[in-house]
């Protein structure tokens, strides 16, 4: 009998690719999702949606659950400063709420999707997991103190936080403010890549290599701990200059606002029996086609900042004067 697999944020630009992968497998999926970004998921036997926001997350019963995976949070650093405040509620206060029921309902094992970027601005060639966490920003903060939190439950079940880089390609919701997406959506439609410095370094993953590690996580009985995930450490002027390869467009240097530069080593996954299997150009060359042929439906549920802007100008937030004078669209 599949276990039965409990997925917080399965609507997102990773979750929905998770959840597709999980079921093609036959495993009973539960996906939990305030569902901001839309739905995303096909209706399926093994699939059971339920569309609420985190903070009610101790009222569910989930009884017979094996796994949780956690996606679930305020991603990346515009969107976690628009409103600090409501990004530590949901990406650590809440996350005690959660891990609370789990330990309740006897869940024996929780992955949790925390970020690459909790290392900082780093010099060093190899980033590995025994280098120490400097995060510059509410975002970077929120996921290093979230990992604190979630280490506090060792005892009661298997615990797998994963760091992914900057992750690429299509899915359900494509995301286009992370770094290989936006700039092929450029490429595609303005003829022209424009970037900010270029200089730094980023890790990069395709989206299928992430959901393909949450599974090994998932089936395999592997040491439990933190990982780091992430094969590529590209330039960003690098990623421009393969995108422009293969997709006729010029390139606009303009001022770095962004020094985030840093590598990630993912020698200690690859170690347990991890196989990478896709790249940053099969990233570029997916999604091109998607644009390309026009199928493609440009919206503010692409862009995380974009459709949070109206979710809280709808709940009337404190930071609305604030947001809607920096990040007007």
């Amino acid at each position: 009998m599949k276990k039965k697999i409990l997925v917080l944020g399965g609507s997102g630009y990773i979750g929905s690719t998770l959840v597709e992968n999980l079921l093609k497998k036959k495993f009973k999926i539960i996906n939990y999702d305030i569902q901001w970004y839309g739905k995303n998921l096909l209706k399926n036997k093994n699939l059971k949606n339920i569309k609420d926001d985190l903070k009610n997350i101790s009222k569910y019963k989930f009884k017979n659950i094996d796994t949780v995976v956690h996606l679930a949070n305020i991603a990346n650093d515009v969107s976690s400063e628009i409103d600090p405040e409501f990004s530590w509620k949901t990406n650590v206060l809440y996350l005690r709420l959660i891990l609370e029921n789990c330990k309740k309902f006897g869940v024996k094992k929780f992955i949790y999707l925390s970020s690459g970027s909790v290392y900082g601005v780093k010099k060093e060639k190899k980033v590995t997991e025994k280098l120490s966490l400097e995060p510059i920003s509410t975002y970077n903060q929120t996921k290093m103190i979230a990992e604190n939190v979630l280490n506090s439950y060792k005892k009661n079940f298997k615990i797998f936080i994963i760091r992914p880089a900057t992750v690429c390609g299509p899915s359900k919701r494509i995301r286009l403010d992370i770094s290989v997406n936006q700039l092929v959506y450029q490429a595609v439609k303005n003829k022209k890549i424009t970037i900010h410095g270029g200089q730094q370094i980023r890790p990069n993953i395709h989206i299928r290599d992430l959901v393909n590690a949450i599974i090994f996580f998932l089936e395999k009985n592997v040491t439990t701990g933190t990982y780091n995930l992430g094969f590529e450490n590209l330039k960003i002027i690098d990623l421009a200059l393969k995108i422009q390869k293969k997709i006729k467009c010029q390139i606009k240097i303009e001022k770095m606002f962004d020094i985030r530069s840093y590598r990630l080593d993912s020698s200690k996954i690859i170690n347990i029996g991890f196989k990478k299997k896709f790249s940053v150009e099969h990233a570029i060359d997916e999604l091109s086609k998607i644009f390309i042929t026009k199928k493609f439906k440009h919206e503010d549920k692409n862009y995380n900042i974009l459709k949070l802007k109206k979710i809280l100008a709808k709940n009337k937030n404190p930071n609305k004067i604030w947001y809607n004078k920096f990040f007007k669209k």
